[in-house]
């Protein structure tokens, strides 16, 4: 059966090559993404391959433009059927005491309430219809302290418990909620960050020692794809490191 599939951040990274996984799999694709061409491109891309795909541009952490997203994944192919809520911002690695209120608020509301935000609009359509899956990209730094600054770290740490709340609260209605936590991967997220800081000093030595391989975009992407498929039907709850064994360190 044909899916609608919601992926945010879809326009580059491990949104990109999620976006393309699921429509090379015959998935009708809404490609949702704060950059227009990037967005634009995917679409682009999907539908030279003969596939179906429809680009959204705007904020997520504005409620009317999670709405619009959700709209159209209905209004244009009928329904919703895996919403994969990756996209995501870095912060500066700034430890506690040297966070601004500016980062803080703006990590949190990309990496956290944005997530929300869609699960929340998105529950009402897969609940109608009895069946759904969602996928959270979260982060190394969702399982551990020293991968990230204290904002994404806890933005990422809120995930967790995000996608373990969706998937008890609503595993009776058919819906699943899981995550995937990548490792260190080949994306174009910058960081900007003094490495004389006492955060990236910190966080430093715990990246160099246990990140191990890149990943590529692609790797994640199909971790994403398993998970949101029948043939992760009994599997819920879960956070799955992508991360070449660095959760096991």
């Amino acid at each position: 059966m044909t899916q609608s599939v919601v992926v945010t951040g879809g326009g580059s990274g491990i949104g990109r090559a999620a976006a393309l996984r699921f429509a090379a799999d015959g998935a009708k694709v809404v490609v949702a993404d704060l950059n227009g061409d990037n967005a634009d491109a995917v679409v682009k891309q999907i539908i030279s391959d003969g596939g179906t795909a429809v680009a959204v541009v705007g904020d997520l952490t504005d409620q009317a433009v999670v709405d619009r997203v959700v709209a159209t994944a209905v209004d244009t192919f009928g329904g919703l059927d895996v919403l994969v809520n990756n996209a995501g911002i870095a912060d500066s690695m700034s430890a506690a005491a040297d966070v601004t209120d500016a980062e803080w608020q703006r990590v949190l509301a990309v990496d956290l309430t944005a997530p929300f935000l869609l699960t929340r609009a998105a529950l009402p359509v897969m609940l109608a219809k009895g069946k759904g899956s969602i996928v959270f990209t979260i982060s190394a730094a969702g399982l551990r302290g020293g991968a990230a600054g204290t904002a994404y770290t806890t933005a990422k740490h809120g995930l967790v418990g995000l996608t373990k709340s969706v998937a008890i609260m609503y595993r009776d209605a058919g819906i699943r909620a899981n995550a995937i936590a990548p490792g260190g991967t080949r994306t174009g997220i910058r960081v900007d960050l003094d490495p004389e800081a006492h955060g990236p000093r910190v966080v430093g030595p715990h990246q160099r020692h246990g990140v191990g391989r890149m990943a590529e975009p692609e790797e994640q992407a199909a971790a994403i794809v398993f998970l949101a498929s029948d043939a992760a039907s009994n599997i819920s709850g879960v956070v799955l490191p992508v991360d070449n064994g660095w959760a096991a360190i």
